[in-house]
């Protein structure tokens, strides 16, 4: 772990009393032990309250409190530490927008980093506050006897000594003082740099995020994104069976009735006769375009029969010639089904409209407990993921499951998509 002061001490030892790093330095440490001293004064408060009103029940709010006083310490800390580290600290905590204040408290009292700040908090109000009045002290007292000339001066004719019982007669007397002031300046300028290195270390250990945070935090966007998409399928299911047990059942009547008062017309000399014929034609294409989009939303063939008798269904009704190749033993999860049949139909309507191919093949098999899917065509090929939403879409959509996309298409053809998603997912 790298720290930019001891970095700077040890690359030139010489220059360093003489560049900004001491007073740098010196104000962190002055400034921290400020704060360490308030933080541990409210932390010790805030527990004994707690302690004093749990007779009453409300001491664990108290305590609770507490617990997460190092939350607000950390975030000064972390702009403070810019004094002496200009490299920032990342926050360790998952953002939590729009939550209320329980989820909030629930999800910060399971995190580490809580913990952590914690105990960095109380390190700040023990360790570093002690320290930090004992540098005080040194700095302070060397300062003093730095000036010790122009206190004499200024003082005159009143004794000032800097050895009890001995007075200093004037101000070239006092220049011994400086000297020694001088020395202490120096030392505190060292020291002040191991100090406030010691202190950096110690807060990029526990105020930094770790790795666990980051991957913790990847699992919880992974899951929400996960929550989000079975939201949006059972959304997409719900609006399928609106349409398939509602408009599309009401098209069908009013085809009927249509049907019926085209044949009471048959044979009578009636204007009403050809509206009513071409009425029962518009109602035949609107029910057809709506069977075509509940079947985009969410095909009741794959609710039904599982994804080899979709993809079969989808085949028989694609332009191009496509052969099904799909072998699979058992009924795959919901959310694995659908992703491998929506990428299907992209595929095939890429093929439809971009690649020229005259053929397009399918396969599916499950391996590893992995559902691989290949769709190949014999087209010119050059197909681009980053070019359009689509297959950038399906990659993203495939790798909410864990599951990854692999788009093969050089100039000439052919073109393959590669998708292997796990069916634990």
């Amino acid at each position: 772990m790298t720290v930019a002061v001891w970095d700077a001490v040890r690359r030139r030892p010489g220059r360093f009393v003489f560049s900004a790093w001491p007073l740098r330095c010196w104000a962190f440490l002055l400034s921290g032990t400020v704060v360490g001293y308030a933080a541990l004064v409210l932390f010790v408060l805030l527990v004994f309250a707690g302690l004093a009103l749990s007779v009453v029940g409300v001491g664990l709010v108290v305590l609770t409190a507490a617990a997460l006083l190092g939350i607000p310490v950390a975030a000064l800390e972390r702009r403070r530490l810019r004094l002496v580290e200009p490299e920032p600290l990342p926050d360790p905590h998952a953002p939590l927008p729009g939550a209320g204040a329980l989820p909030w408290l629930r999800t910060r009292l399971r995190e580490r980093a809580t913990w952590r700040e914690l105990a960095y908090t109380l390190a700040l109000g023990v360790v570093f506050t002690t320290t930090g009045i004992g540098f005080t002290v040194l700095l302070g007292l060397s300062a003093i006897l730095t000036a010790t000339p122009v206190i004499v001066w200024a003082l005159a004719p009143d004794t000032v000594m800097l050895v009890p019982g001995r007075a200093v007669s004037g101000p070239l007397e006092a220049l011994a003082g400086s000297a020694v002031g001088l020395l202490g300046l120096l030392v505190s300028a060292y020291a002040g740099g191991l100090l406030a290195g010691t202190h950096v270390w110690v807060a990029r250990s526990l105020l930094s995020a770790r790795e666990e945070d980051l991957s913790s935090r990847v699992i919880e966007l992974t899951r929400s994104r996960a929550r989000l998409v079975d939201a949006f399928e059972a959304e997409r299911r719900r609006i399928e069976r609106d349409l398939h047990d509602g408009a599309q059942q009401q098209l069908v009547a009013l085809t009927m009735t249509l049907g019926l008062a085209e044949l009471e017309l048959r044979g009578q000399d009636s204007p009403a006769a050809p509206l009513v014929s071409r009425a029962r034609g518009e109602a035949r294409q609107a029910l057809d375009q709506l069977r075509s989009l509940v079947r985009g939303i969410h095909p009741q063939v794959l609710t039904d029969h599982g994804l080899p008798a979709a993809v079969a269904e989808l085949a028989l009704r694609n332009p191009i010639p496509v052969t099904v190749d799909m072998d699979l033993p058992h009924r795959l999860p919901p959310a694995v089904e659908t992703t491998a049949y929506f990428t299907v139909t992209e595929a095939l309507t890429n093929a439809s409209k971009h690649s020229g191919a005259d053929e397009v093949t399918v396969v599916g098999r499950l391996r590893d407990g992995k559902l691989v899917l290949l769709v190949t065509d014999d087209g010119h090929g050059g197909a681009d993921p980053a070019a359009g939403a689509g297959l950038q879409g399906l990659a993203d959509r495939v790798a909410i499951l864990r599951g990854r996309l692999i788009v093969t298409s050089p100039a000439g053809g052919p073109t393959q998509l590669r998708v292997e998603v796990p069916c634990s997912a």
